[in-house]
C-alpha cells in the first residue's frame, strides 16, 4: 500500500507534527508514504521515511493545485490520498483525487465556524472524514449533517518522553536565563487569539502576588506576539515572562516545567496538552473541544472553564503548593498518553480506515 499525504501548512506546528508521527508509524507497518507539501516549507525538511514532493500550494484561491496534485497522483502507483490540512488542501485535494481516479480521506483537526453547506461541499469527494476529537465528530454529524458512516474518530498521538525532568529543568533555566531556584509554568501554542494567552497572563499576574519566585515561559509565535508583550507590560510582569518563540528543542525543555497551562478558548484536541502529559508535567487546561477527551479532571490533570482567570490562577497555585497531587497527576497523565494516545495506536487505526475506504471505493467503482 502506498499513501500520499497532503499537508499544506508551511511550519512544523501541531498538525504537521501529527503527519510526521503518522508517517513514522505507518512505515513501521511497512506502508510506503509520499508527502506532498509546500515548496520551500519547513514541512519539506521533515526527517520522515517518505518521498517528499514539493508543490506550489497557495491556499483557497489556488485552483491550479487540483491539476498539480492530480499529476502527482498519476505519476506513480497510489492506493489513497490522505489530506491533513485546510489552506485549500481540503477544498482541492479530494477533487484532485477524483480526477486521478484515486480514493481519498481527510482529517479534520479543528472545530470550524464555516457554514454547514460549504463544508458539505468541500468534504463531498472524501470517502472518510476523520475527526480527532468527539467535539469535532459531533460538529460534523450534528451541525454539518454528514452521514455517521462517513465520519470516524482517530485521536492525535505523541511519544512518551524519556528525558529526565531534573536534567530538563536545568537545561530550561540555563537556556532561557531563568534563575536556578525559580519555579516555572509554561504554555505551548501559536500566538493567536483563540489560544487564550491574554487570560493566562492575567492569571499569572494574580498568582505572582503570592508566588514571587514564579516565572512564565510562552513557547510559540504568531500575530499576537506584540500585543501580548504590551499586555504583559501593562500587568507589570514583563521581568518574569519569557516569550521563547518557536523552538526545535522544546521536547527537551518541556519536561523541565513545573506546570503546563493550556488556556485556549477553542481547541480541536490539544496536541500541546498531549505533549506535556507525555513529558510527565502536570497540566491545567480549559474544558474546550477535545481537551476533555485527554484529561480526566482530577485524575490526569485539572480542567477549568475557558476564560475563567480566577479558576486558572487557583489551579496553578494548587499544583505548585500540593507536590503530592502534582506528582500523582503527572504520573497518571503519562500512563494515559502511553495507553490511549500512542503513535502505534494512531497508525494502526488509520491503516484500518485506509483499508475500509479502499474497499468501499472499489465497490462503488
Amino acid at each position: 500500500m502506498r499513501i500520499v499525504h497532503l499537508e499544506a501548512g508551511r511550519h512544523l506546528y501541531g498538525g504537521a507534527r501529527q503527519v510526521e508521527h503518522l508517517i513514522n508509524g505507518l512505515a513501521e507497518l511497512e506502508i510506503d508514504n509520499v508527502l506532498v507539501c509546500p515548496r520551500g516549507s519547513a514541512v519539506a525538511e521533515a526527517n520522515v521515511p517518505a518521498d517528499i514532493v514539493e508543490l506550489p500550494l497557495r491556499g483557497d484561491l489556488d485552483v491550479g493545485q487540483i491539476s498539480r496534485i492530480s499529476r502527482v497522483l498519476r505519476s506513480r502507483p497510489i492506493s489513497l490520498l490522505h489530506v491533513h490540512s485546510r489552506r485549500g488542501a481540503d477544498l482541492y485535494g479530494g477533487r484532485a483525487a477524483q480526477r486521478a481516479g484515486v480514493a481519498s480521506l481527510i482529517t479534520r483537526r479543528v472545530e470550524s465556524f464555516e457554514p454547514a453547506a460549504w463544508l458539505r461541499f468541500k468534504l463531498r469527494p472524501y470517502g472518510r472524514i476523520v475527526a480527532i476529537s468527539r467535539a469535532i465528530e459531533t460538529d460534523l454529524t450534528a451541525r454539518v449533517g454528514l452521514a455517521g458512516h462517513r465520519v470516524a474518530r482517530v485521536a492525535s498521538a505523541v511519544s512518551v518522553s524519556t528525558v529526565s525532568r531534573r536534567d530538563s529543568a536545568e537545561r530550561l533555566r540555563a537556556t532561557l536565563e531563568i534563575p536556578d531556584d525559580a519555579r516555572v509554568i509554561g504554555t505551548v501554542a501559536q500566538l493567536i487569539p483563540r489560544k487564550g494567552h491574554a487570560t493566562l497572563l492575567r492569571a499569572f499576574a494574580d498568582v505572582t502576588r503570592r508566588q514571587p519566585d514564579l516565572w512564565l515561559v510562552i513557547f510559540g509565535r504568531g500575530p499576537r506576539a506584540a500585543p501580548l508583550k504590551r499586555w504583559a507590560e501593562k500587568l507589570r510582569i514583563t521581568e518574569r515572562v519569557v516569550f521563547a518563540g518557536f523552538r526545535d528543542d522544546i521536547a527537551a525543555l518541556m519536561p523541565g516545567l513545573d506546570v503546563m497551562v493550556h488556556a485556549a478558548a477553542r481547541e480541536g484536541l490539544g496536541v500541546a496538552v498531549l505533549e506535556a502529559m507525555a513529558a510527565g508535567v502536570p497540566v491545567v487546561a480549559t474544558r474546550v473541544g477535545g481537551v476533555p477527551d485527554i484529561i480526566d479532571d482530577g485524575l490526569s490533570g485539572v480542567l477549568v472553564r475557558p476564560g475563567d482567570t480566577a479558576a486558572i490562577a487557583a489551579a496553578i497555585e494548587r499544583l505548585l503548593e500540593d507536590k503530592e497531587l502534582s506528582v500523582t497527576l503527572a504520573e497518571c497523565g503519562r500512563q494515559r498518553i502511553a495507553s490511549a494516545f500512542s503513535v502505534e495506536r494512531m497508525a494502526s487505526a488509520y491503516l484500518n480506515l485506509y483499508r475500509e475506504t479502499l474497499h468501499e471505493y472499489g465497490r462503488a467503482g
